[in-house]
């Protein structure tokens, strides 16, 4: 989880130069955008990962314990967690603008 903790990515959408973009990875737009999509599958693959192995620890709680199925609030904060993670194309994204990726 510690590889999109530490990047500010934007939350909202934001608009990037294209010009800025090309010089960061050296190739022309279409190329950095093909690029940055593998990059991003890759990002959302590891987060979807993470959250599953995250909530299958709750499923095991919850078939001791039926009653904690509605109330269990670190589950909540656990999705609040997640829903306010950056789009992984802005992860992408900055990843490549702080040149913490090579293309």
């Amino acid at each position: 989880m510690n590889f999109f903790k530490n990047i500010n990515a934007p939350i909202n959408t934001e608009t990037i130069d294209r010009v800025q973009l090309e010089k960061k990875s050296g190739k022309n737009i279409y190329e950095t955008i093909c690029i940055l999509e593998k990059i991003c599958k890759k990002i959302n693959d590891k987060i979807k990962e993470d959250l599953d192995v995250k909530l299958e620890e709750f499923n095991i709680i919850n078939k001791n314990n039926l009653e904690e199925i509605f109330e269990n609030k670190e589950q909540i904060e656990l999705s609040k967690f997640y829903e306010k993670l950056p789009k992984s194309t802005s992860i992408s994204i900055q990843y490549l603008l702080n040149e913490k990726i090579k293309i």
